[in-house]
């Protein structure tokens, strides 16, 4: 119980110190600004948008012509690269590109699945040929998903913001499955508080921002001296989070990236980027798996420590990390919640009194319990401003949902890691997407 309730004690400190941080930026920099701060512009350059698909065929044609008929920009190029064992998508890809010269397909000459990254880096090579071959150069390159809705004014902020930052990450607005509310809606809990506070937070300190891989663009002569370094891979292949890398190797080439918040009218929502996340309990442990196994474990060793004194940096990613510490705290209160209702139990049915608690361990035991109704809170307060009253209700038992996802997620992390460790090769440990049917409309 003591190993429990010290870990709950400082993990709580460390998020009360993220609120304090947020609530005193908002303070002092107010709301943040509207998309009439971004006007169209006419001659801003080509974007190119990568999108990395393998087994997308269900999802990859709605996802392009509902950016195509939603992006209001004049001048960009959606890149999708595709596998040569994967027809389905190939031929997706291909029945949208015949009708719309923006779509650019890019088949990789490795069977799938390889890595996001390696895609990526195939559609990275693909863009220098046409670079080469037309005469342009893109401004920026903009990461999406194949499941994404992408929002219209999504590359106006882009090209505003690329030029004074090397980099640029729009919020993540993950949509809610009325048939699984509970594991698809905990995925809505945290988002609505990570980048409605903790990303806001990081970026006051002045911390290196990781990229979440959709609805972020990187410029272009960027990803050029990236993949100067890599021979001419500017995402690294081996990765399995290699947008959360990205981020930080760009802080590390001394690079800023910013966390755009932008009303799409005064006092309205965020310009964000929207997508369906897992729907099953199986795929929400299998998506966890991989970003616990990228960020906390792998991460670690590939990324490492920022400089010796930037102790910001430092802490931010020790919060990237610490979720598999998070994870041994969690188990250890629960069974220790177990033990003390068993002997509660047993006391009362043979009529004897359990032994009281100590007043230090009644202190500590109170504090974390006025830490986690003030965490439920918060995050009840974040997922009512970005979803409504509802939703902030059902975020308390989700809360619970969500543990259970990242211990299960913890120890399989663990058992992949290991194998990695022995020389395993990281593969694409996709999950199935869907793409809602009443957006695909303009």
């Amino acid at each position: 119980m003591l190993f429990a309730a010290i870990g709950l004690l400082i993990g709580g400190i460390d998020d009360l110190a993220i609120d304090l941080v947020y609530a005193r930026h908002r303070l002092r920099r107010g709301s943040p600004p509207s998309l009439d701060d971004f006007p169209v512009c006419a001659d801003g350059g080509r974007i190119a948008i990568f999108v990395a698909a393998w087994e997308e065929a269900e999802v990859i044609g709605p996802m392009l012509r509902t950016a195509l008929a939603r992006i209001d920009h004049p001048d960009y190029r959606i890149y999708v690269g595709t596998y040569p064992n994967d027809r389905a998508t190939t031929l997706a890809v291909s029945k949208v590109a015949e009708c719309d010269a923006r779509v650019r397909p890019i088949i990789g000459d490795k069977a799938g699945p390889t890595t996001k990254a390696d895609c990526l880096n195939t559609i990275w090579r693909a863009l220098l040929r046409d670079e080469a071959a037309e005469g342009w150069t893109a401004k920026a390159v903009v990461l999406h998903d194949a499941e994404d809705v992408v929002h219209p004014a999504e590359l106006r902020i882009f090209d505003a913001l690329i030029g004074r930052h090397l980099a640029v990450q729009l919020p993540v607005h993950p949509l809610i499955d009325r048939r699984s509310r509970f594991v698809s809606g905990h995925y809505a809990d945290e988002f609505a508080e990570a980048h409605g506070k903790t990303l806001v937070a990081r970026q006051a300190l002045g911390a290196g921002l990781p990229l979440a891989g959709v609805g972020c663009a990187i410029e272009r002569t960027c990803l050029g001296r990236l993949a100067d370094l890599r021979r001419n891979a500017p995402f690294d292949a081996d990765s399995l989070t290699e947008d959360y890398e990205l981020g930080l190797h760009i802080a590390a080439l001394g690079g800023s990236g910013v966390f755009a918040r932008v009303a799409e009218w005064p006092g309205g929502p965020p310009v964000s980027v929207r997508a369906y996340f897992p729907t099953r309990l199986e795929a929400a442990v299998r998506q966890k798996t991989r970003w616990m196994i990228g960020i906390a474990l792998a991460g670690w060793d590939r990324v490492g420590w920022s400089r010796a004194r930037d102790w910001r940096d430092h802490w931010m990613r020790m919060r990237d990390r610490r979720a598999p510490i998070a994870v041994l705290v969690l188990v250890a209160a629960y069974l220790a919640l177990l033990v003390w209702a068993a002997s509660a139990i047993l006391h009362w049915t043979i009529g004897i009194a359990p032994h009281a608690l100590s007043p230090a361990m009644g202190t500590l035991l109170t504090i974390n319990s006025a830490l986690l109704v003030w965490r439920l809170a918060v995050r009840a307060a974040f997922t009512w401003r970005a979803y409504g009253w509802r939703q902030a209700c059902l975020s308390l038992p989700r809360a619970v949902v969500g543990n259970f996802i990242a211990l299960v997620a913890a120890q399989r992390a663990l058992f992949r890691y290991t194998a990695m460790l022995r020389g395993a090769t990281p593969t694409w440990d996709k999950t199935a997407h869907i793409f809602p049917d009443d957006i695909e409309r303009p």
